[in-house]
């Protein structure tokens, strides 16, 4: 299960960082972007995630490079990431249903983010410390 869900968190972590920088160069064309993107509370709202995404990202990429030197760190790191992961995800999605917007370009994502943490979330939460990787 923690095979999978690790290919996901890094594949996401990257994702994070490199969402971040196309948002910030510019680069996402409008006809891709969500409702309202020009509007300054909406960029504001946008970038609100920088932080829990890029906490997110910087505990899920360091929890995999301690669980490949098997380290114990490393499970209660995986954790937190997929926690931090979560929440964005869940954020989006209650902000967009807050607003009526069902735009599947942003829906898509944001489940995602919400729920691919879940299994490794069980998983982690219901061996013993010692036991996980």
């Amino acid at each position: 299960m923690l095979r999978t869900t690790k290919g996901l968190m890094l594949a996401t972590d990257i994702g994070f960082a490199v969402y971040f920088a196309v948002t910030g160069l510019g680069l996402i064309p409008l006809e891709w972007a969500f409702a309202d993107y020009a509007n300054p509370l909406m960029v504001d709202w946008n970038w609100s995630f920088l932080w829990i995404d890029l906490l997110a990202s910087a505990t899920g990429l360091t929890s995999l490079w301690l669980l490949r030197r098997d380290q114990a760190s490393g499970p209660s790191l995986m954790l937190v990431s997929l926690v931090l992961t979560m929440a964005s995800g869940l954020m989006a999605i209650a902000f967009w249903t807050l607003r009526g917007d069902f735009s599947l370009a942003w829906w898509i994502p944001n489940l995602y983010l919400l729920l691919f943490p879940i299994p490794g979330i069980i998983s982690l939460t219901r061996q013993p410390l010692g036991s996980r990787a």
